[in-house]
């Protein structure tokens, strides 16, 4: 009893503190708050507490870092655009940078707080090239001037558009990293040249040896260029209008390669696959560069991993940084912003992540450069001075090979499509394993069913003979 009570008073003692503490924390100065939005580990978070030191030395004024993570880009976006959160930065991906662009869901990141300060603009260090293609997230179709945000409308009256006329992007996301999709394979059972194109997934010596990640956008985006090479080659079709061009019969198109590889499939991943690779699992796995490189780095005993984008093409994907619109602490996100745009504190996150910053310094360049790589062209990313250097092409790949990549998209009005269509292609993709479990569920299901009915049955019987020998 005596347990009870104090177990009781405890929870009670609980109750109230985190009353007390939700109340606190209502109350609090949101301008004292920075709440930042972000994937799990895409960050080095020895870097909450320097930001927080950094800005009170450049601005004078304390800052509270909540730091909250997240797992899918349109539960993110579902939070901020449907429940309105006031979260101050957010980092999603480029086709949803893109929705909340049209949606008018961003504000601008301001720099004139740093232009009243000493503080440095960093925001200059992003690679023209991870700009060019940012910019390529601009809205297309003229909004009424009814439907922009109030932000949008003073940028353009104040001449802040892109010089074709189109919204300036990099006045509202700014890049944080950035890669390429394409095969990661173990070299202990494929050949190099078996995966130089994306025919490789037709091929019977991989049955249920490839595991395709389960992004419908980013497979699309790959496969519908090796779909219409034959358009591309003649000069038809460019391969980023494709990237748009959701039609029907490029949607079947990719459909029916996924449906042709569907005996090569060993399954549809979202985060397991660099994990099986590592252990030598399966032998294939159509991903992204950053997994690649973890897995690369992670490998067992045994295993030779390695990455290739296939000759027919590829998407070049990045995560950047925003505004919502409902954010309270607009200041420190644009210092959030800028400080993320450190050439130092860009090293320090590819170091902790493994994934790729869009910063390009020398001082970047200099850090990245690694003598037992083969030589590269990452003239487009560096500048003319990195025409011939020595990089990990899984970071950073040629130049022929960024050539050939395209930026993914929002899919939009489409996005019932996309999904009906890639419900259809994974929805018989049941190889022995799987059936083997269906099936097992089922005859359990079944058995118990019948032997229900059978006890039931029973029970009956054995109630009526009761009731008849009273009656006797």
């Amino acid at each position: 009893m005596i347990i009870t009570r104090l177990a009781v008073f405890v929870l009670v003692l609980i109750s109230h503190f985190s009353l007390f503490s939700l109340q606190s924390y209502a109350q609090t100065d949101r301008s004292k708050i920075l709440k930042v939005y972000n994937w799990a580990d895409y960050l080095d978070m020895d870097l909450i507490e320097e930001f927080e030191s950094w800005y009170k030395e450049q601005t004078g004024e304390e800052v509270k870092i909540v730091y909250q993570t997240f797992d899918i880009n349109e539960n993110m976006l579902t939070e901020i655009e449907v429940g309105h959160e006031d979260y101050d930065v957010v980092c999603p991906s480029e086709y949803i940078i893109e929705r909340m662009l049209k949606r008018n869901l961003l504000q601008k990141i301001n720099t004139s707080y740093f232009e009243k300060t000493s503080t440095p603009n960093w925001l200059n260090n992003v690679s023209p090239w991870a700009e060019g293609m940012f910019q390529k997230m601009a809205p297309k179709a003229p909004q009424p001037p009814s439907s922009r945000s109030a932000f949008e409308r003073s940028s353009r009256k104040n001449g802040e558009s892109h010089p074709d006329g189109e919204l300036r992007v990099k006045d509202y996301a700014v890049g944080y990293m950035w890669g390429t999709t394409g095969f990661l394979y173990n070299r202990k059972f494929v050949k190099d040249e078996e995966v130089q194109s994306w025919a490789a997934l037709h091929n019977p010596r991989f049955e249920k040896q490839i595991y395709v990640k389960d992004a419908f956008r980013d497979v699309y985006s790959v496969l519908i260029s090796f779909a219409r090479m034959d358009d591309i080659e003649s000069g038809k079709v460019q391969r980023q209008d494709l990237a748009v061009n959701l039609s029907d019969s490029n949607i079947y198109a990719v459909e029916d390669v996924l449906l042709r590889a569907k005996p090569q499939i060993a399954g549809w991943e979202a985060d397991f696959g660099k994990e099986r690779m590592c252990q030598g699992k399966v032998w294939l796995n159509l991903t992204w560069s950053g997994d690649a490189q973890w897995a690369i780095d992670e490998e067992e005993e045994g295993v030779d991993l390695a990455y290739v984008v296939p000759k027919e093409g590829s998407n070049a994907w990045f995560d950047g940084w925003v505004i919502p619109i409902y954010a309270k602490n607009t200041k420190a996100a644009s210092y959030w912003i800028n400080f993320m745009c450190n050439e130092e504190n860009a090293v320090r996150n590819m170091e902790e992540t493994g994934y790729v910053s869009v910063i390009a310094t020398p001082y970047v360049l200099e850090n990245m450069e690694d003598e037992e790589c083969d030589y590269i062209d990452a003239s487009y990313f560096f500048g003319p001075e990195a025409k011939h250097v020595q990089l990990n092409h899984v970071y950073y790949p040629d130049l022929s090979v960024i050539n050939r990549c395209v930026l993914m998209h929002d899919t939009a009005d489409r996005n019932e499509a996309m999904l009906e269509m890639w419900s259809r292609v994974k929805g018989n993709n049941l190889n022995w394993k799987m059936m083997t479990f269906v099936v097992g569920v089922i005859a359990v299901g079944t058995f118990i069913y019948f032997y229900g009915k059978y006890k039931r049955m029973r029970r009956r019987r054995r109630r009526k003979a009761r009731l008849e020998k009273l009656r006797n």
